[in-house]
């Protein structure tokens, strides 16, 4: 038997007959209809100095389009979304775009698994129409589009309506670090602009 072996098994031993500790209860948010997550919402996204709007369903055409005038822009094969002139990333075909090409373009279109409200915080898990995790972190702007009834109140929230077994990747805001002197800098881990649509 190791040392290490010998000091954990006296450690689990003298906790054997020790008092159950309880565990804390999770607070939980779930909003009582006083709050209205959606405009929380596009507040705490906006505070994170991300573009974002709110729009219906017939207006995001529109919106999609100005969004990403005169871009070079790549979408997710399965996007429901017309986005003219768009390049198409098949994640499961032989021609999927390289980081070089990826490089290249200036921004990319997805939907998102859900939003956060109490965060700001947007959750893609790379199913429908959000496309594989390179298209969302290489170009250099990204426009998503959320559903208002993918909006919940807080991060238990969305872990409750997660698969955690699925890639998940949370965006908060434009991708941006700050060095020892706390200057800050955008776009070293990802998209340098976050455009976030809200349809309503």
């Amino acid at each position: 038997m190791s040392a290490r072996e010998e000091i954990l098994g006296r450690v689990r031993a003298a906790l054997a007959d020790g008092p159950e500790v309880p565990t804390a209860a999770v607070p939980r948010r779930t909003p009582d209809g006083s709050v209205d997550v959606v405009t929380l919402f596009c507040e705490r996204v906006a505070d994170y100095r991300a573009s974002v709007e709110r729009c219906s369903a017939a207006e995001l055409p529109e919106r999609l389009r100005a969004a990403v005038a005169g871009e070079r822009v790549v979408v997710p094969t399965d996007l429901d979304l017309d986005v003219p002139g768009s390049v198409v990333d098949d994640a499961l075909s032989t021609d999927v775009l390289s980081a070089a090409e990826l490089d290249a373009l200036d921004a990319v279109v997805t939907r998102a698994r859900l939003g956060i409200a109490e965060t700001g915080t947007i959750v893609l898990d790379h199913g429908p129409g959000q496309g594989r995790r390179a298209i969302t972190l290489v170009p250099d702007h990204h426009v998503c589009v959320v559903d208002a009834s993918q909006v919940v109140a807080d991060v238990p929230d969305a872990f409750d309506a997660l698969d955690a077994s699925r890639p998940l990747t949370w965006i908060s805001g434009p991708s941006a670090t700050s060095d020892i002197e706390l200057d800050r800098v955008e776009g070293v881990h990802g998209p340098r602009h976050l455009h976030v649509i809200v349809v309503t």
